[in-house]
């Protein structure tokens, strides 16, 4: 037994109960518009493009790199660097995921604008219903986090986990249905113990 141990249950109980409950809050036909426009991606030549500030910037990155995994062309677009210059990254076509859990924050608001007159489809990942994020994107892909790790509640952290867990069931469904196969995953995949084990069974 350990002097952390009651700490650590209530920690990892808040992370697994918020997973269990945006089983249920997911808007499954939001899930599906989303999928199936990850889906088209590849096939029409353009790219998903990722933005978030802060931990949600850390998510971003994660998600494009999930999504390449699995053939779909994503990268990260740094806020910082987007308002000087950096947004000319997206082009018309071009799917542009932003992640704030307020859906206010003005460095991913910036996006918005070129977004529009570029013509690039806006997923904005929020909670907040009544924010910009939400009101001004194409697509509103509410996930709703009931707590935060942290005492006071505030500090992103099972929120991302549970963002992080619902793009992973994106991400995956997307390999299910884009006639990935494992030459897929061993043609660019060929470091780390993915790497090894997918070269011992040539």
């Amino acid at each position: 037994m350990s002097k952390y141990d009651a700490s650590i249950d209530n920690i990892l109980d808040i992370e697994i109960n918020n997973i269990i409950s945006v089983k249920k809050s997911l808007n499954r036909d939001t899930m599906e518009q989303v999928i199936d426009l990850m889906l088209q991606v590849k096939p029409s030549g353009h790219k998903v493009i990722t933005a978030g500030c802060g931990t949600s910037g850390t998510l971003a990155e994660r998600v494009a790199h999930s999504l390449c995994v699995v053939e779909v062309p994503a990268t990260f677009c740094a806020p910082g660097n987007s308002v000087h210059g950096g947004l000319g990254l997206i082009q018309k076509g071009d799917v542009v995921v932003l992640f704030s859990k307020g859906g206010n924050t003005p460095e991913i608001v910036n996006y918005i604008p070129c977004c529009k007159a570029k013509g690039a489809t806006i997923i904005g990942v929020s909670q907040n219903d009544d924010s910009i994020l939400a009101t001004q994107s194409d697509i509103y892909f509410k996930i709703f986090c009931e707590h935060e790790c942290d005492m006071w509640d505030m500090c992103a952290s099972a929120s991302c986990n549970t963002i992080a867990a619902v793009w992973d069931a994106v991400a995956f469904t997307v390999m299910r249905h884009n006639g990935y196969t494992k030459d897929d995953l061993r043609l660019t995949h060929p470091g780390g113990k993915v790497g090894e084990l997918l070269k011992q069974e040539k």
